[in-house]
């Protein structure tokens, strides 16, 4: 059953569309951050298999009931073989959401390096991997698909070292020296998580290429603002990727059909980190932003306790796309299993296929 967002917002548009629109075949994209990180390597698929964790079964639930054709998740665990991903797979087709497409690979996150990368001294910490985390892979990504994703031809940006970047803004001490070092910035990559350039093979025989993200918090660092900076670089990084700046064998940006899709941590109007670089994103002219709503939070799509809602995770598809509708499934009361499953909420996106 679909949200009732959904159901009126579809509604609302077959009533006003031309004919043509009102037949034609919608393709529904989702991104939705699950948090679905648990303290150690292995307790995810154990949480999964068991089958009696609240949160995972409010997750499935949101999912189900969105029905996405496409499904970009965020803050999953990631295991070798994919485990922990396919069980959750497994469960949803149990439920009805049948996914027989699905990719993941090593995030940055929990990525040990021997080298303090967080400036606080010491070695061995969560910090001190290429994205914040105690154990390989804590809070990764996933895709989730209807339809073939196209593997061989996947662009993994996330071993793009941070200085490499065009245009790099790096952290300094007051002193102007290198922030923690330059020893650090020399392996220090620039994606937190991952950043996933992965075609799709559509029914029709087109293509949707995903652009997959999620940044880090630009938050829980000092005044040389180092999370501040990254993320703001994680963000412009699409920009300079579609500009084709990037190293040649990274240099194949889509032209045409693509929707990024992902978590920005990041706010056009509030809350800290440089707010001014998602704006340049939203505004940019390859892209629309749909601004996607729900009747309780509007455009919100994060909701972190204490009245701090903000508007942080994106579906924005190229210019060539007819946008049909879009949504955000927002709680109805605390025991909403979107209340449940996430502090973030699940972000839709319907668009017409020729």
């Amino acid at each position: 059953m679909l949200p009732l967002t959904s159901v009126l917002f579809s509604v609302l548009f077959a009533c006003l569309a031309p004919p043509l629109l009102a037949q034609a075949e919608t393709l529904r994209i989702a991104t939705f951050n699950t948090e679905l990180s648990r303290k150690g390597p292995g307790l995810l698929l154990r949480d999964i298999t068991r089958g009696e964790d609240a949160q995972i079964a409010a997750v499935i639930t949101v999912i189900t009931q969105a029905q996405p054709d496409i499904l970009v998740l965020q803050g999953l665990d990631w295991d070798q073989g994919n485990l922990a991903l396919k069980a959750l797979a497994r469960q949803l087709a149990q439920e009805g959401a049948t996914y027989p497409h699905l990719f993941a690979s090593q995030p940055n996150a929990g990525l040990a390096t021997d080298i303090d990368l967080d400036g606080d001294g010491r070695l061995g910490g969560p910090g001190d991997s290429q994205g914040f985390g105690d154990y390989t892979g804590r809070g990764g990504m996933a895709v989730l698909s209807r339809f073939p994703l196209v593997v061989e031809e996947l662009i993994d940006l996330s071993p793009l070292v941070w200085r490499d970047i065009p245009g790099a803004t790096l952290p300094q001490h007051p002193d102007g020296s290198p922030f923690p070092s330059k020893p650090a910035q020399t392996i220090q990559r620039l994606s937190s998580n991952a950043h996933w350039v992965l075609p799709v093979e559509l029914a029709n025989g087109s293509r949707l290429t995903l652009l997959c993200f999620q940044a880090a918090p630009p938050v829980f660092d000092g005044i040389e603002d180092r999370n501040g900076l990254r993320n703001a670089d994680e963000i412009r990084l699409w920009q300079v990727f579609l500009d084709g700046m990037l190293p040649a064998e990274f240099a194949r940006p889509p032209t045409q059909r693509f929707v990024i899709a992902g978590g920005a941590n990041l706010d056009p109007d509030t809350g800290e980190g440089r707010r001014e670089t998602i704006a340049r994103l939203l505004q940019d002219p390859r892209l629309q932003d749909p601004r996607p709503l729900s009747p309780q939070g509007g455009a919100q799509t994060v909701d972190w306790g204490e009245g701090r809602r903000m508007r942080v995770d994106y579906l924005l598809p190229s210019q060539d796309w007819h946008v049909a509708a879009s949504g955000v499934v927002w709680p109805d009361s605390p025991s909403s299993p979107a209340a449940i499953a996430s502090r973030h909420r699940l972000v839709w996106l319907d668009i017409l296929l020729d």
